[in-house]
């Protein structure tokens, strides 16, 4: 009877960690801009991760300076790393299928998720990305800091208007 008694612990031991893992992601408290699925370890709701702009904000953000080929001149961007992105919803695929307001998706490689790589960007020149303004989150890459960033496979993969991203493997 011992060993059943332990087993059964064991089992709930497992569960009590996996609820604890859930909740160290923290739930959105404001409006969710972003919901991740798939092959993700971490989630606050359900199946999924979901995320408001809060939650975004407290990832150490970084800032990138860089020209696009949707804007004029030099822009500031602000957003979070999309390698710190993935290591918070202990993503373990290799591709982000990431898909804007209108179920466009694309195909982002989890190679892109480096530091110093894309960036899921919240902020443009110190303003919030309005939806009209290819927010509210936007994937952009520092376009200046390397030649391979300046090809149209990238520039394709630079969706806006993110609102999913599904990890696969």
């Amino acid at each position: 009877m011992g060993f059943f008694k332990a087993l059964a612990a064991a089992g709930l031991f497992g569960l009590a960690a996996t609820a604890v893992v859930a909740q160290d992601l923290g739930a959105p408290t404001g409006e969710v801009l972003m919901t991740i699925t798939g092959a993700i370890e971490r989630k606050n709701a359900g199946e999924s991760a979901q995320f408001d702009l809060a939650m975004l904000e407290a990832m150490d953000p970084v800032t990138v300076t860089t020209s696009t080929i949707w804007t004029d001149g030099v822009q500031e961007f602000r957003g979070v790393p999309l390698v710190r992105l993935m290591q918070e919803v202990g993503a373990q695929g290799s591709m982000i299928a990431a898909s804007a307001l209108n179920d466009y998706t694309v195909q982002i490689p989890m190679e892109d998720a480096v530091e110093g790589g894309a960036v899921l960007a919240f902020e443009a020149n110190g303003e919030g990305l309005s939806v009209r303004d290819k927010g509210p989150l936007w994937v952009i890459y520092p376009y200046d800091s390397s030649k391979d960033y300046q090809s149209e496979v990238v520039y394709a993969r630079s969706i806006w208007q993110v609102a999913k991203m599904e990890v696969t493997k």
